[in-house]
Protein backbone atom coordinates (compact mmCIF):
# COMPACT_ATOMS: atom_id res chain seq x y z
CA UNK A 1 0.00 0.00 0.00
CA UNK A 2 1.25 3.46 -1.00
CA UNK A 3 1.56 6.14 2.28
CA UNK A 4 0.16 9.65 0.86
CA UNK A 5 1.31 11.87 4.12
CA UNK A 6 -0.68 15.33 4.30
CA UNK A 7 -0.32 18.32 6.30
CA UNK A 8 -2.13 16.89 8.94
CA UNK A 9 -0.44 13.55 9.24
CA UNK A 10 2.89 15.27 9.59
CA UNK A 11 1.72 17.72 12.23
CA UNK A 12 0.31 14.51 14.35
CA UNK A 13 4.04 12.82 13.65
CA UNK A 14 5.64 15.76 14.99
CA UNK A 15 3.23 15.75 18.61
CA UNK A 16 4.27 11.97 18.80
CA UNK A 17 8.19 12.67 18.16
CA UNK A 18 7.92 15.21 20.71
CA UNK A 19 6.31 13.64 23.21
CA UNK A 20 8.11 10.50 23.07
CA UNK A 21 11.56 11.85 22.59
CA UNK A 22 10.84 15.67 24.08
CA UNK A 23 11.66 19.13 22.91
CA UNK A 24 15.52 18.93 23.92
CA UNK A 25 15.70 16.00 21.16
CA UNK A 26 13.74 17.44 18.68
CA UNK A 27 16.64 19.82 16.92
CA UNK A 28 18.97 16.91 17.04
CA UNK A 29 16.67 14.86 15.32
CA UNK A 30 16.44 17.56 12.81
CA UNK A 31 19.62 17.96 12.28
CA UNK A 32 20.09 14.30 11.86
CA UNK A 33 17.30 14.13 9.39
CA UNK A 34 19.02 16.88 7.11
CA UNK A 35 22.33 15.61 6.92
CA UNK A 36 21.08 12.48 5.83
CA UNK A 37 18.93 14.45 3.22
CA UNK A 38 21.85 16.07 2.26
CA UNK A 39 23.89 12.88 2.11
CA UNK A 40 20.90 10.69 0.03
CA UNK A 41 21.06 13.92 -2.75
CA UNK A 42 24.24 13.80 -2.71
CA UNK A 43 25.19 10.21 -3.93
CA UNK A 44 21.97 10.05 -6.36
CA UNK A 45 23.81 13.19 -7.95
CA UNK A 46 26.95 11.40 -8.30
CA UNK A 47 25.12 8.41 -9.40
CA UNK A 48 23.60 10.49 -12.11
CA UNK A 49 27.13 11.35 -13.18
CA UNK A 50 28.54 7.94 -13.04
CA UNK A 51 25.64 7.05 -15.33
CA UNK A 52 26.20 9.99 -17.99
CA UNK A 53 29.97 9.61 -18.43
CA UNK A 54 29.37 5.55 -18.88
CA UNK A 55 27.26 6.15 -20.87
CA UNK A 56 28.99 9.19 -23.41
CA UNK A 57 30.91 6.33 -24.79
CA UNK A 58 28.15 4.49 -26.15
CA UNK A 59 26.33 7.44 -27.27
CA UNK A 60 29.28 8.32 -28.98
CA UNK A 61 29.25 4.83 -30.64
CA UNK A 62 26.12 5.43 -32.15
CA UNK A 63 26.39 8.30 -33.44
CA UNK A 64 29.34 7.05 -35.11
CA UNK A 65 27.22 3.92 -36.32
CA UNK A 66 24.73 6.41 -37.65
CA UNK A 67 26.94 8.57 -39.51
CA UNK A 68 28.50 5.38 -41.59
CA UNK A 69 24.84 4.08 -42.37
CA UNK A 70 23.94 7.47 -43.79
CA UNK A 71 24.63 8.06 -47.69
Amino acid sequence: MILFIGGPEILVIVLVVLLLFGSKKMPEMARMMGKGMREFRKATEDIKRELNEDTKEIQDDFKEIRKNIKP
